[in-house]
Order: C-alpha cells, then structure tokens, then sequence
C-alpha cells in the first residue's frame, strides 16, 4: 500500500496490493442503495429499499453506488486505478433516499433499526452515513435522528458521518454530523487546488461548502477533513456505454466513505479495537490541524501505523 502527498493531504494510491484491505470487516452504508457494479464483486451482503417496494439491488440515483465504491470498490474495471479505500470490506445496503436523493426522517430511522437486526446476522463495525438534514427541520425530527446515530454508536459501532455542504458559515454542520459521539467528516477549505484536474464544465462551481461548527453545544466539528472534490468513483449507470464504469462527484458525501474505508483498514489490522479506541486513534493520527475544522487533514499512513 502506497501513499502519495497532493495538495491537500495523504490520499491513498494503490488500496488493491496492501495488506489491511477490509477483509473481513462489514460496513453498512446508509443512502441511495447500490448497483451491481462489477467493482463490488460479491460483497453485497444484504440489501433492504425503505424508500418503495423494490427490494432488488438497485440505486435509482447513482449517489450511493459512488459512496459505497469510494468505501469499498475493488477497481477491478480501471485495473485498480479507481479502487477504494478497502476494497475487501463487505457491504451492507439500506437504501434510505430517493432516486432524487431525498429522504424522510423516518426512512433513516427504519435504517438504522434494519442495522440493529442485521447486526445479529453480519458483524457489522462500520455505519458510513453520507446524509444530512435540511438546516429548517423541525427540532423534535433533528432529536430523534440525533439519538438513533448516537445509539449505534453506544452499541459499539464506528459511526461515520457527513458534515453537509451548508458552509462555510459557522454552525452550518448538518445533523446527525453534530453528534459530539460519531465521527464527522468534512471537505478542507482549498477545493480550488483541484480546478486544474476537473472538467471544464465543474470548474465554475467550485467553492468551500463544508459544513462546520460550533454546534449548538459548542462543539467544534467536522471531527476530520478529508478528500471530497472531484472524487473519481463507481458509476451506477454503467452500462451505458457512453458513461462508463466510472463518474465524479464532489462533496462531504465523498469523503465520507474515504475515512469509513480508512477506519475498515484500521479494523483489518486491529480487529479488537472498540469504536471509542478508533476515534481515538484517528484523531492522533490526522495532520494540519486546524482549529476551527477539528482535528485536522486523514493520514491513512498514520492510521495504520
């Protein structure tokens, strides 16, 4: 496994020859659900729609594949170019927004419920939530959201989550991301360092959009920044030709799944480490802090040291 330095931290590039890849790690991914992309291999493990009555594999929006490759992708269709970031992890898939990736409150809630029940059938130690309220929800839906991730968490479970793009304001982070419990991830302010690699047609749109704190409690969040503009990832639509195995996408959804998969490498190499001791361990374990975004830039290097 090789790291390599850009300009905005450590970014993994080559998760495919390591050694701690996610085996025998499960994540379950809260989103748009999942397509049978060829990067996914067989590591499928259960699948559940929340949003209609569609229970095969599907992701009407493409916003949860490209979470779920950025985690998990084996690469396999770009020679390990665009693997992710444990490509050996296994999958588990509730999908909670629609194909225009919108979702209710109680959706989200029947989700994590779903992962409580699974949790008896799959050892289940990550929960990537890429999703985050609109800043106008009503105080009692925010509590009740807030409680279901934070009672994962007490469960023993890592929780990851987005920080929201409602930045750059100053307590403009998304719920559940301001749980002081689960891990927040947010998207360091210099996203102009990638307008030089992206389409021509992205470049105009770029701006610092990371959610952050303080929170109503005046808790500083994100917890860690990570990569999450112009992220290269699996495509759900696929088998149109023209599009391809792959597509990009931007946000603290993005980089979301790259500390969940780092956290499901860590977990492949120190399987007995409580969730409490991963937080830990990751927060020791970041670089360029900076105060006001938490404990500062993922160094998977470190992480796994």
């Amino acid at each position: 496994m090789r790291w390599v330095k850009e300009s905005i931290g450590y970014w993994c590039e080559d998760t495919v020859s390591g050694k701690f890849t996610g085996q025998g790690v499960c994540a379950a991914v809260l989103d748009t659900g999942i397509a049978l992309h060829p990067d996914f291999d067989s590591r499928i493990l259960e699948f559940k729609n929340f949003t209609g009555n569609k229970q095969e594999i599907h992701d009407d929006s493409g916003h949860g594949t490209h979470v779920s490759g950025i985690l998990a992708g084996s690469g396999k269709q770009s020679g390990g170019n665009y693997a992710g970031m444990a490509p050996h992890a296994g999958l588990l898939i509730g999908k909670v927004l629609d194909k225009e990736g919108n979702g209710a409150v109680h959706t989200v809630l029947n989700g994590i419920e779903w992962i409580f029940q699974m949790r008896r059938k799959h050892p289940i130690r990550i929960v990537n939530i890429s999703v985050g309220t609109q800043p106008d929800l009503e105080e009692r839906q925010k509590t009740l959201l807030l409680e279901a991730v934070e009672d994962l968490w007490n469960e023993g479970m890592v929780v990851v989550v987005s920080a929201g793009n409602y930045g750059p304001g100053a307590g403009t982070v998304a719920v559940p991301g301001n749980s002081p419990k689960v891990i927040t991830v947010g998207v360091p302010d210099n996203v102009e360092a990638f307008a030089k690699a992206l389409p021509v047609q992205s470049k105009g749109k770029l701006k610092n959009y990371s959610g952050r704190g303080p929170t109503d409690t005046c808790v500083v969040k994100p917890d860690v920044l990570a990569p999450g503009t112009g992220i290269i990832s699996c495509n759900s639509r696929f088998k149109n030709r023209r599009e391809g195995f792959y597509t990009m996408k931007s946000g603290t959804s993005m980089a979301t799944p790259v500390v969940s998969g780092a956290i499901a490498c860590l977990l492949s190499k120190e399987p007995d480490m409580t969730n409490v001791e991963v937080k830990l361990k990751l927060r020791s374990s970041c670089v360029e802090q900076d105060k006001e975004m938490g404990w500062g830039m993922l160094h998977v290097g470190k992480l796994l040291s």
